[in-house]
């Protein structure tokens, strides 16, 4: 069992040396690093095979994915499956994980909102992303919305100016940073499907790496 860490600590102390992807994944489950693991359901780590070519990076798990113990398996992700499709990328090839494994969320009613994590969350989280990025070392790493491409490249980083363009970064060969899939689903109906035709154009860029 992991051991209790106190809540202004980082995650790195539980981070397993010479790490597979089920010892970190086993260790993430016991995280106290932050206090989200108090509202959390359970830790959601990232998902798919080590050899994975693209790595997806998302914000945090959602109420489905935090119920579920699994990434990406709500709305959103149901969203980025059919992108993945009409992208040409299959998504039993990727990996897909988040900047926080806790969903962090504010009760309205008898739903569970969404909140957004914030930057000690983020980083008391961030050893377990980069000992995902050291295992899989993904040829191509797409940062999904705007809390995934700050974390990773940057406060002063913006996807709506950069997105789909390759960004120089020691991460990965290639760095993608694009919308998340829930932004979508968020938007005006009478804009949606041209917001969604625009993300999997910016997944075929991805695609062309592979």
């Amino acid at each position: 069992m992991a051991r209790q860490l106190s809540l202004d600590e980082s995650a790195a102390p539980l981070v397993p040396d010479r790490a597979s992807l089920p010892k970190l994944r086993e260790a993430a489950a016991g995280c106290t690093a932050c206090d989200l693991y108090k509202t959390g359901t359970q830790t959601v780590f990232g998902e798919g095979t080590r050899n994975a070519e693209v790595m997806f990076v998302g914000e945090q798990p959602g109420d489905q994915e935090d119920l579920a113990g699994k990434p990406f398996v709500g709305p959103a992700g149901r969203l980025l499956d059919e992108a993945l499709v009409d992208a040409g990328i299959d998504r039993k090839t990727v990996y897909v994980t988040n900047v926080v494994k806790h969903f962090k969320w504010q009760a309205r009613g008898k739903r569970r909102l969404h909140q957004k994590p914030n930057w000690s969350e983020i980083a008391a989280c961030r050893p377990w992303l980069d000992a995902e990025l050291a295992v899989v070392e993904p040829r191509v790493l797409v940062c999904l919305g705007a809390t995934a491409a700050q974390a990773l490249l940057g406060p002063q980083f913006r996807v709506t100016r950069e997105r789909g363009r390759p960004v120089e970064s020691d991460l990965a060969a290639h760095v993608i940073a694009t919308v998340h899939p829930s932004s979508i689903l968020r938007s005006d109906p009478e804009t949606r499907e041209q917001e969604y035709a625009a993300f999997v154009e910016d997944l075929k860029v991805v695609a062309r790496f592979t």
